[in-house]
């Protein structure tokens, strides 16, 4: 055994050192490097809804009357939010696929409509 490592067996406990070392380089990341959110799928979803998400996430494991109680009540804002969301967003994405109808825009009127109707396949193409 070299001297470093007889003098870290004799400060104390290995796995105590190695939590104090971990959390102080957590700690100092965190610090450093800006909190990284998390990318959004859906274009009506805010970063408000992925957090309230995350939160109801956290209630969803207590298996204790009040955590189910506080899950269902987020689950239940959550829905009301996302669903009005998704008809706004659905409802302007239409106005403009009549707009551009009314304009004579076919192009754009395509385009918008295919937005809408089809999902993105990323083939590999050869």
């Amino acid at each position: 055994m070299t001297l470093y490592n007889k003098n870290f067996m004799q400060n104390g406990n290995v796995e105590m050192q190695w939590n104090n070392i971990k959390k102080c380089m957590l700690d100092t990341m965190s610090d450093l490097f800006a909190k990284v959110y998390r990318k959004v799928r859906k274009p009506w979803l805010t970063q408000e809804m992925i957090n309230q998400m995350d939160e109801q996430r956290q209630w969803k494991n207590m298996n204790n009357e009040e955590g189910r109680k506080n899950y269902r009540r987020l689950r239940n804002e959550l829905k009301r939010a996302t669903d009005k969301s998704k008809k706004e967003y659905l409802d302007n994405i239409c106005d403009k696929i009549m707009e551009f109808q009314r304009t004579g825009c076919y192009d754009f009127t395509y385009t918008k409509a295919k937005e809408l109707g089809r999902k993105q396949k990323h083939e590999i193409e050869t």
